[in-house]
This record gives structure tokens, sequence and C-alpha cells, in this order.
């Protein structure tokens, strides 16, 4: 027998509507047959409940209030159960609980909010029905947060506090979700906005298997590179894909995005526009190329609309004329009206876009005043407008370059508002900076430092360097080998004709290495790629040559996110331009354009680029449809056009 009052069932809280009718059970045992007496808190006062003395309480909720039960034996020993609330809410109907109730969890008031802005307080509340009374547990952005009351307050709202909130509510019986609220902090009536995330994809075909090459596409993504990442972008930036790749680097793409990012694609390269639909053109297009060889930009777009971004900002540096009327329209569904929408066209309908072929040079005529403008904090499409005027001032292409706007952006958002990263970071295919850097020692002494850098997601750069040698070798030579996984030429010339390493040397932070490998189309690498280096040396007490090898294994995760298809490379892809500087169309004909008219155009468009010498180059206009991507490509759809260029 026990020697005191001992408690083996609690009463438990409830939240009922008004005139809800409800039992609180408690029970004891003791030495003797227990006696109960239950009471309820008035004020500060406690008072007891005339007639309520068995272990079961049956009461109409009229208000809320708290209850307690006590329990004595005839030895005067007393206990007390703990204290139970019962939440009452009056403008709730008995009409909303399901029939029959076994007391699972209804919700009767979702969380609200009004605009919050930084430093400002942030409350959301919420409540439900049930029998017990349900606990709370909130979450931000799908990660459950310490706060477990129905009220969550932030005293001092951050950027970080924006997103998505919602709370589940939960007792034995079950559990009930209320509606997600999305939440925006704004730091002032001025910048209002912000990003969940900030992507970018930009894409740049230069070196065509089957048409001219162009070479303003890697200086302009390089450059468009540096500057969105210096707005907050996460950037996938890649050169010279073929169909396959170009399908997969968009679909990698979609995967970056989600609901709030603002995305940012841009093409440069070969492409054409029919009937208002944009498309690019990939590397290994045929001459002529048909419609199942290109990419469509709409419907990549589409895709990007159903990740719910908050932005979707399109740059097209192509051609948009059309040449090729045999060729099927390509079937798109219409745009969801989401608004959130802008297109930045190089050209205007059915005119070309130019680039500039000055050697080392060679840039884009959009791409030379979009990076001026790009940083600045206003409306995307503001920042547009102020592009097109500078282009339309630009006497290189007076009356044969304009570029063009459409937009549905109903929202004054700015590649410039900060991000509130909303989830896990997208470093699903990024990298940083610098990907390697490692001191290694030969067995004869010699130290090398090893450094790889990435350029381009798809393009490393490789250098070593020789530390002071060891005072028993002498005329020591350093050499990289390519590694044999790389199929297409991997070092890249190091003389100053090269536009890429001119592109680079501040990339490079011009010191001076001993040996520099250059490794692109890393999209077709599919296993770790193992990197040898060989010194070759005098041993000073022998007077005698020596070589030695050392290999290090870049492991895949150091290279660019690879592509499941290879192909194979064509040797034309490395072939070099003139370095005369020429205003160029970005563009070939596929059709009816005569290379006779193209080579006029040329001659009457003899400019400098910022006062360099003028001379002769054209190049005719890109045109394409695609009407059927089936399988992977209806998935992954392509980006549109981009610059073209002889």
């Amino acid at each position: 027998m026990p020697k005191a009052v001992v408690i083996t069932e609690q009463p438990a809280s409830a939240s009922v509507p008004a005139g809800y009718s409800l039992t609180l059970r408690c029970r004891a045992a003791a030495c003797t047959t227990p006696r109960y007496q239950w009471f309820y808190q008035h004020q500060a006062a406690c008072c007891p409940i005339a007639g309520a003395t068995e272990p079961d309480l049956l009461i109409t909720a009229r208000e809320t209030r708290l209850y307690i039960c006590r329990i004595n034996d005839l030895h005067k020993n007393v206990a007390f159960s703990n204290w139970v609330r019962v939440e009452v809410h009056q403008h709730v109907g008995k009409g909303l609980l399901p029939v029959p109730w076994q007391g699972e969890p209804v919700i009767v008031l979702n969380p609200t909010a009004p605009e919050v802005k930084v430093g400002k307080p942030l409350l959301l509340q919420c409540a439900a029905l049930g029998v017990p009374a349900p606990h709370y547990q909130w979450y931000h952005n799908g990660i459950p947060m310490k706060h477990q009351k129905k009220k969550l307050l932030i005293s001092s709202a951050k950027l970080g506090d924006a997103g998505t909130y919602l709370c589940c509510a939960a007792n034995g019986h079950g559990e009930h979700w209320t509606d997600a609220l999305e939440i925006h902090v704004g730091l002032g009536l001025a910048d209002p906005f912000v990003a969940t995330d900030k992507v970018a994809l930009l894409v740049g075909n230069n070196h065509y298997w089957n048409h001219p090459h162009l070479m303003a596409p890697v200086t302009d993504v390089f450059e468009l590179r540096l500057l969105l990442k210096r707005l907050g972008f996460r950037v996938v930036s890649l050169l010279d894909l073929n169909k396959a790749e170009m399908l997969s680097a968009v679909s990698r793409f979609l995967q970056l995005l989600g609901k709030g990012v603002y995305a940012v694609f841009y093409y440069a390269g070969h492409g054409y526009e029919h009937s208002g639909r944009n498309y690019m053109v990939p590397i290994d297009a045929p001459q002529p190329y048909a419609p199942e060889n290109c990419i469509s930009v709409q419907r990549i777009l589409q895709k990007m609309q159903q990740r719910q971004t908050a932005l979707n900002l399109i740059l097209l540096d192509t051609c948009r004329k059309w040449y090729n009327p045999q060729c099927a329209l390509s079937q798109v569904q219409p745009l969801e009206p989401w608004g959130n929408t802008v297109y930045g066209y190089a050209t205007s309908e059915d005119a070309e876009a130019y680039e500039v072929q000055d050697g080392e040079l060679s840039s884009g005529i959009f791409m030379k005043y979009l990076k001026r403008h790009i940083l600045q904090e206003k409306k995307v499409t503001h920042m547009l407008e102020d592009v097109l005027e500078d282009i339309g001032r630009d006497p290189l292409v007076t009356g044969k370059q304009v570029m063009e706007i459409k937009h549905t952006l109903k929202e004054a958002r700015a590649l410039t508002d900060p991000v509130c990263t909303a989830g896990p970071a997208v470093e699903l295919w990024g990298h940083s900076h610098e990907l390697l850097k490692e001191t290694l020692t030969f067995p004869c002494g010699v130290q090398v430092e090893l450094r790889c850098q990435e350029v381009f997601s798809n393009v490393m750069h490789v250098s070593a360097k020789l530390r002071a040698p060891p005072p028993h070798v002498t005329d020591v030579r350093l050499l990289l080998c390519r590694p044999t996984e790389v199929q297409e030429p991997a070092v890249l010339s190091n003389s100053p004709s090269d536009r890429v390493a001119s592109l680079l040397v501040s990339f490079c932070e011009q010191e001076e290495w001993d040996c520099v490998l250059w490794l692109h189309g890393l999209q077709k690498i599919q296993t770790d790629l193992l990197l040898q280096m060989d010194l070759h040396y005098t041993q000073l007490g022998t007077k005698q040559r020596a070589c030695e090898s050392l290999q290090k294994i870049l492991q895949k995760s150091l290279l660019a996110e690879p592509f499941p298809q290879k192909s194979a490379a064509n040797p034309s892809c490395l072939a070099g331009q003139g370095a005369a500087a020429t205003l160029c169309p970005k563009s070939t004909a596929a059709g009816s354009a005569s290379r006779e008219e193209s080579c006029c155009l040329r001659a009457e468009l003899r400019h400098s680029w910022q006062s360099s010498s003028r001379s002769n180059t054209g190049s005719e206009p890109e045109e394409n449809d695609e009407s059927d991507l089936s399988g992977l490509c209806s998935a992954l759809q392509r980006a549109g056009p981009g610059q073209d260029g002889p």
C-alpha cells in the first residue's frame, strides 16, 4: 500500500471551441480511498468547484481557465495534479470540427505578417483545437526552430529571417500543419526585395566545327562572370559546348533554382530567331543546321518559371536573323504570367549582333556596354535601358545594331538586391577560385609549387613553379605533361597573340611560372585526371643528366561537374583568328545569305575598337530553328541564341 497519495493519471490541457463539453480526468492511488476536489483559478484566487469531487470533471467550456485537482486520503496525505489549461476559442464554431472528432489537431489560426523591416520585431501566431491541447513546432525554410509555442517572436528581424514559415500542431491523435507563410525582410523603402539565392549560367560558344569561329564569347563570358560574382551570384561559366553538353548544363542549372531565386542565363554564340522564338546553336551543329540541331530559349524559360523563381533574366548575345523558311516552328507552350521575366537582346528583331575582333581584345558590342551598367542599383529593366541608350549612341553600329528589351517584371527587382539564403548553399556545381595549391618534392630534393585554378567552370589553369634547388643539382628544367584523358589539345600558347592567355593575365596575377598547362573541355572528363611532372636536372657530382617524375591525381570533384556524354574533338576548334580589329556580325548563313553581301557589309563596317586601326572582316548571320527536342532535349530545354561571328 502506498504511504502517500500517488497520482497515476494527470489531467490534460485542451483547446476547444466555446460551448464544447469535455471531461478532465485525474487518477490517484492512496492507502485509503482517495478523495478528489477540483479547483479553477479566478484572478489570483483558487476557487473550489461545487460538487466536483469525482476523478472526472465534466465541463462545458465557456472561457479559458486553469484547473487543478487536489487528492487526499484519510491520513491527511495530500497531492495536487498539474495545472491544466482549457483554452476556449470564442469565435470558432463547433461546426469547424470533423464528425466524429477524436481530439486530433484542427488549425483555427494561420500565421500572417505585415511587411517586415530589418531591425523591427517579427511576430507570428497560430492556434489549433485539440484534446489534449496540441504542442507546436515552428519551421523556417523547412528547418525546425527552437520556438515551440503558438507565438513566434523575433525581436529584431534580420535579412536571414526572411523565407518560408509554417507550424505543425500535434498531439497523440495526429498532427496538422498551418499554411506556409512567405516572409520578406526589407531594408527600407528604397530596397524592398531580397533573393533567396542568385544563380547564373553563362555559355559561350567560340569554336564551331562547321561554322566560322567567334572570338568575343570567351572574353564576354569571363568578364560577365566576374561582375556577377561581385553581385553575389553563384556562377557557372562554360565554353564550347555541343548539344548534349548544353542540355546537361541547362538541366543542372535548373536544379539549382527554387522559390525566390534570381536566375540569370547568358548565351553568347551563333543563334537565330523565328516567329518570336529564339534558338542557340551548339558547336557541333551541321552546316546547314536543321531545327533538331538547335536549342529553344523559350523552353528553358518555361522550366525556369516552374521553379518559382523571383527573377528570370535572359541575356541573348546573338543574331536574330532567319534564313531557313523550310524549317518548321517549334511547339512551345505560352509562358505563365508570373511577371518575373526580362529579356535583354543584344540586337533587335531580324538584325545582327556584332563583335569587334581585335586580336587579344575581342568583345561583343552588347557586353561592352552591359559591363558598364550591370552593377547599378536600379531595377533590372532600367539598367538595361541605360545599356540600350549607350549602344544607340555608338557610331560603330549606328543603323546596324540596336538592343531590344522585353519584360513582364512587375516588381522593381534589381541584380543588386541582397541575398537571403533559404536553404542549403548552391555549391552543387561550384568550387573555389583556387582549387589546389600544394608543394611537392621530387626524390632528388627539388621542390615544386603546384597550383590549379578555375578559369571557367570547364577550363582549368595548372601552373608549376620551381623553388630554389638543393646544392647538389643544377640546370633544372620542369615539364607538365598533358593528361591522357584530355583528348583535345590542352596546352594553350603563352604568346601575346593568344587571346585567352592575354585575357587571363590579371587572373594569373602576372606571376612567372616555370610551366603552365591549360585544361579545357573538362565537361567531357568522366574520371580522375593523372597529372605528371617531369624534372630534368644535372647532378653536380657526376655531371650527368637525370630525370625524375611525380604524379598528382586531380580528383573529378576538382573538375567542372561532368556531363553525361562525351564528344569527339574537332581539330578546327582551336583555329586562330586574325589580329586585325574588325566589326563582325555574330551569325553564319545556313541558307540563302550570300558571302558577297556579307563581305560588302564587312567592308562598309571598317571601324576601330577604342581608336584602334580599322580593317575589314565580317560574317553572315546565323539562323536555326528547333522544332523537335524530344526526350532529354525537351526535359533540359536549352537557352536561347548568342553571339556569332566569322
